[in-house]
């Protein structure tokens, strides 16, 4: 049945108004709103080499994001765009920002005018999925707008969006047809898996609207429970439709097929024939060559995109837009003196990136899909009702990249946006309450057992550290409960009765069975043909071993604020394991410069040989995205102790140099990018090498790799992110580090200086705003003179507590072009 708006009992709408926004910038001001900052906006910065950022338009945290998919398939398809690409498939409504991984793309829409036998795939193969060229020279991308004109037909496609609409205009040639392909099976990422598995589409009787469905609930790729539902509206009405199931016409106007699998003669599964339902539509011209959509999404039911449709998609194109535009206004409320244009625009848009995701993933009627299979939630969900927050609006968030986000987004959230760094924390317990394990990569209701560890961990430590009075006794005690159960192997039978066991043994990790026992976990040994000869070790084990002892320091400090000195203790004690796999031998390691590396460990308590500092593999050797150069230095939680591992002040000192000038085998992986040495700042492990400098006797070459970064790794071009972007990571290491500062130990509310890259900032914190000064800056003058904050000297010349982010406050620095002149040079 088809339900009007008059259909809507006014009780249903004034429910849905009140619950629009769980933004906290989702309504605009009725007064005019500065929008001087979004002139240095470009959300094409990212989406070339390896970048992985997509265009088109979001509103901030929204949870529709409508880009064009230019890359279907292969690595650059992780966002569905590739600036270098001409291609078009069409604009789809959701989509990942700087990942390493796809499968979204979904309900594509793509405008055409010729015979609609040009767009039907005679094929599965998405290789030759059907697609036009874009004419590069007309697309414009701009915050929450995008547009760009079609090579063959010349039609002009723009898009903007709300947070839970996206908004298409298209404009035809004079007196051409105006045609619509809506494809339901288009997904990105398809050869990793992704799939769906269940395609419905509904032409309503009235002609105005198209619903729908993508149920994907068992995915076969990277995420395994995944369902969107749409309600789309035209202002022209529909003149013809036809739509294929499966490739065949279909009769009437309702298709659906699901997919199916395809086996050989021994009764094996051999390929998964893909659900796959398109829509051809021709709609009456009107009089005018525009036509304009509206199309809601949600991600519970059908009931829930009509009541978003309803709530957001009573605007024009135009109206949208702007409020699009004002949202992006008061987003991005820093304020900037100095610097060059390119510079700016780096800055607004790296603070744009950060304020993709975490999404608010919720209709406006306050349902959510939760974590597990078929996991429907209501308002605020169980762990406010059970904790006393029933009085505070606890919106659900998505797209949780936690092993990248929780090294410097988070902590830029807790110093610029206070209120959202404590709702994430207690959202990432909600998580818990709904599954039995923090997130480790979250994806729209699902974990996916992505990346290293449990670093959900850090981001509560690192809440509850710096905003304690935010979470109640019992909060705090459901959030140690909530890190002690993810970092332990006890409860793993009880899960595996409820979890996919692929997706459990990817998230409660067979390294934590063996750190609990052990108290390290032991490299995996491999025949001459490089299998494993005993599958029940663990890859990438350094990287794992290292990053849970940082892990284990977080829990340490959620237990002490909770006043579990038991716990504390233990987990303190957890934390040292990173000793284990350090070998101190300045003789062998002599060749290389340095006294030792962070080595594999085998179950007798043995090196690993033979070694290589250079060594690595992806996915299946002993380091995640890295080598043992890079992962030596993991150690945030205790440099102190790093520093007497490695033989003292000295040789700390002496192995970080050759970490920054050791050459480069060849033998990187794509991860592995932005190499200064064998540091690879493209990817996160490294993000806090640079800023080691300034725990030894020469913190001035703190400032001289910072400035390099700054200046040489980050571009006002499509190129200019140099590794992936992931969900804001690369990004916010950017704003904290051209603000100033950096925070080494993501847990720990200790703050060191680098290298400010402007005259002036003026940022946001709580309760008002708070400035930065630097005094005589300029291109060459990269070194700190003297720096204070709030009038006073910083601990140790270069550090700071958080508590000093006090509305009014200032970090004041004075800058030298004289290294002689620095901090700590003498």
């Amino acid at each position: 049945m088809n339900f009007s708006k008059s259909m809507l009992t006014t009780a249903v709408i004034a429910s849905l108004v009140g619950l629009v926004g769980c933004n906290d910038d989702d309504s605009t001001s009725k007064t005019q709103v500065d929008t001087t900052n979004l002139q240095y906006v470009d959300p094409l910065i990212g989406t070339g080499f390896n970048g992985h950022t997509f265009p088109g338009p979001v509103v901030p945290e929204g949870m529709v994001q409508l880009s064009p998919d230019s890359e279907l398939i292969g690595w650059h398809s992780s966002s569905g765009y590739h600036f270098d690409k001409k291609t078009l498939f069409g604009f789809s409504h959701t989509h990942l920002s700087g990942t390493g991984m796809g499968g979204l793309g979904d309900i594509l829409f793509l405008p055409f005018t010729e015979n609609k036998a040009k767009y039907i795939e005679e094929t599965d193969d998405y290789r030759k999925a059907i697609s036009v060229k874009m004419d590069k020279t007309s697309e414009i991308a701009e915050a929450g707008y995008y547009s760009v004109k079609i090579a063959e037909n010349g039609i002009k496609a723009e898009l903007t969006a709300s947070e839970r609409v996206g908004f298409h205009r298209y404009t035809y040639p004079e007196g051409q047809p105006q045609r619509l392909k809506i494809d339901l099976n288009s997904i990105l990422n398809s050869d990793w898996g992704a799939t769906s598995l269940r395609n419905k589409l509904t032409v309503s009787d009235d002609g105005y609207t198209i619903t729908g469905e993508r149920d994907a609930a068992h995915f076969s790729g990277w995420a395994k429970n995944q369902k969107i539902f749409f309600y789309a509206t035209f202002d022209k009405k529909i003149k013809d439709v036809y739509i294929l199931s499966n490739g065949q016409p279909v009769d009437g106007l309702t298709a659906e097929h699901v997919s199916s699998l395809i086996y050989d003669d021994e009764g094996t599964a051999i390929k998964r024939v893909k659900a796959d339902v398109t829509a051809y539509v021709e709609f009456e011209d009107g009089g005018s060559q525009t036509l304009n959509a509206q199309v809601a999404l949600s991600a519970v039911d059908a009931d829930g995109a009509q009541n978003n449709h309803v709530a957001e998609a009573d605007m024009s194109f135009d109206t949208a837009r702007t409020q699009a535009r004002e949202k992006w206004a008061k987003a991005l409320n820093f304020s900037i003196e100095g610097g060059t244009d390119d510079q700016k625009e780096i800055f607004y848009t790296a603070l744009y990136h950060t304020k993709i995701a975490p999404m608010v993933h919720q209709d406006v009627d306050g349902r959510f899909r939760g974590m597990g299979k078929g996991s429907i939630r209501n308002g605020e969900g169980e762990y406010s009702i059970a904790y006393g927050q029933a009085t505070e609006a606890l919106p659900n968030f998505s797209v949780y990249s936690l092993w990248d986000t929780h090294k410097a987004l988070h902590p830029l959230k807790t110093i610029t946006e206070p209120t959202r760094a404590v709702q994430y924390a207690k959202n990432l317990v909600q998580k818990y309450t709904e599954s039995g394990l923090l997130p480790k990569w979250e994806h729209l209701g699902d974990e996916t057992g992505t990346m290293v560890g449990y670093p959900a961990v850090a981001v509560i430590a690192d809440a509850i550290t710096k905003f304690p009075d935010a979470f109640t006794q019992a909060e705090k005690d459901l959030a140690l409960k909530a890190a002690i159960d993810s970092s332990t192997y006890d409860n793993y039978a009880t899960l595996e009765t409820e979890w996919d066991k692929g997706v459990l043994d990817r998230t409660l990790t067979k390294h934590i069975d063996y750190i609990e026992k052990e108290g390290f976990a032991p490299a995996i040994q491999r025949d001459a043909d490089g299998d494993p000869i005993d599958p029940d070790y663990t890859i990438e084990s350094v990287s794992y071993g290292l990053e849970n002892a940082f892990y284990d320091w977080a829990i340490a400090q959620i237990a002490k604020a909770a006043g579990d000195t038991d716990a504390e203790a233990t987990y303190l004690k957890r934390s040292k394991g990173y000793q284990k796999y350090f070998d101190n031998n300045p003789s062998e390691y002599a060749d290389y410069g340095v006294t030792g590396f962070m080595r594999p460990v085998m179950m007798d308590g043995s090196f690993m040989a033979p070694f290589d500092p250079y060594g690595t593999a992806h996915e299946t050797g002993n380091y995640t995205e890295g080598n043992a150069w890079q992962w030596t230095w993991f150690v945030p939680h205790d440099i102190a102790g790093l520093k007497t591992i490695m033989g003292g002040e000295a040789a700390f000192q002496k192995n970080l140099e050759a970490t920054f000038t050791a050459e480069s085998q060849g033998t990187e992986t794509a991860d592995m990018s932005g190499l200064i040495g064998q540091v690879a700042f493209g990817n996160e492990p490294s993000h806090h090498i640079p800023y080691l400098y300034n725990w030894t006797a020469e913190p001035w070459k703190t400032q001289e790799v910072v400035d390099h970064i700054l200046d040489d790794m980050y571009f006002a071009a499509p190129e200019g992110v140099i590794g992936n972007e992931d969900v804001g990571a690369m990004s916010a290491w950017y704003v904290m580090s051209a603000l100033g500062f950096y925070q080494v130990n993501a847990a720990d509310p200790t703050y060191t200086v680098g290298r400010p890259l402007f005259d002036k900032a003026v940022i946001p914190v709580d309760g008002g705003t708070f400035t930065i000064t630097t005094e005589n800056n300029a291109d060459n003058n990269m070194y700190i003179k003297s720096v204070t904050i709030n009038g006073k000297a910083l601990d140790d010349g270069l550090f700071f507590n958080h508590t000093e982010f006090k509305p009014g406050g200032e970090l004041k620095f004075v800058m030298t072009g004289d290294k002689t002149q620095a901090i700590g040079a003498e």
